[in-house]
This record gives C-alpha cells, sequence and structure tokens, in this order.
C-alpha cells in the first residue's frame, strides 16, 4: 500500500505543471505560432533491494556449487597429468643416469688397464735400458 503511493506520487511528479485543468483548454488558450512551454520534468528513481525468493538462492548456490566442482575436476585432472609427466621424467632421468654411471666404470676399468700396461712397459724399458747402457748411465736411470 505504501509502494502504491510512492508510485503514485512519482508518476504525479512526471507530469508537467500548468494553471489549467485540462490539457485540452490549454492547447485552445495559446497561440497557434507560439512554440510550447518547456516541460518541468523531474524523474526520481527508487532502488529498492531486491530479494531473491528461496528457490532462486538455491539454484544460484547449486550452480556455484557445480562450477566449483566442475573447476575442482579440472584441476584434479591437470594434476594428475603433471604427475603422469613427472614420473616419466624421473624414470628417464633414473635410466639416463643408470647408463652415465656404467660409462664412466667403463672408462674406469680403461683407465685402469691402460694404467697397468703403461706400468708394465715402463718396467720393461727400464730394464731394457739398464741392461744396454753403461754402469754411469745407469745410475742416473735408476735416479
Amino acid at each position: 500500500m505504501e509502494e502504491e503511493q510512492v508510485v503514485t506520487q512519482r508518476e504525479l511528479q512526471l507530469l508537467p505543471k500548468s494553471s489549467s485543468p485540462t490539457p485540452a483548454s490549454n492547447s485552445l488558450s495559446q497561440p497557434p505560432n507560439r512554440p510550447p512551454p518547456p516541460l518541468d520534468l523531474q524523474l526520481s528513481i527508487n532502488f529498492r533491494p531486491t530479494h531473491p525468493s528461496p528457490d532462486c538462492q538455491i539454484e544460484a548456490l547449486k550452480r556455484h556449487a557445480e562450477e566449483q566442482m566442475r573447476l575442482a575436476a579440472a584441476e584434479k585432472a591437470y594434476a594428475e597429468r603433471v604427475r603422469e609427466l613427472t614420473k616419466k621424467e624421473t624414470e628417464m632421468a633414473e635410466a639416463e643416469f643408470a647408463r652415465a654411471r656404467l660409462m664412466w666404470e667403463r672408462a674406469r676399468e680403461e683407465v685402469e688397464r691402460v694404467e697397468w700396461v703403461k706400468e708394465k712397459a715402463t718396467r720393461k724399458m727400464s730394464s731394457t735400458c739398464i741392461e744396454i747402457t753403461c754402469q754411469a748411465c745407469r745410475q742416473r736411470f735408476r735416479l
């Protein structure tokens, strides 16, 4: 009831202010060449807070929950994919590390073998040199 009065008062504010009771008699009193007087319109807007119905609120909450569930499922799928890729990369890195360790061990064995051959050749060479040289030179080789 109070809202109807407010709306009626606002409608009345929108009506032009004139001294004559009817618009027809007003238009007869003005000369035809003359423009009509400017209208004094006062607009007022009343924003009433709208309260959505409980059904609308429940639907909005349902939509929000569904959106959150969809986002959570997408994030879970993304995390699962990242975990799978990380696992594959870890396995590849471990395999590469195993190959590198095997190569390092083979290289170390090869170095040890080469050092053994070098030492054997050096001993043989020393003994051969000692047999060939004179007593003075032999002393130099031993130092």
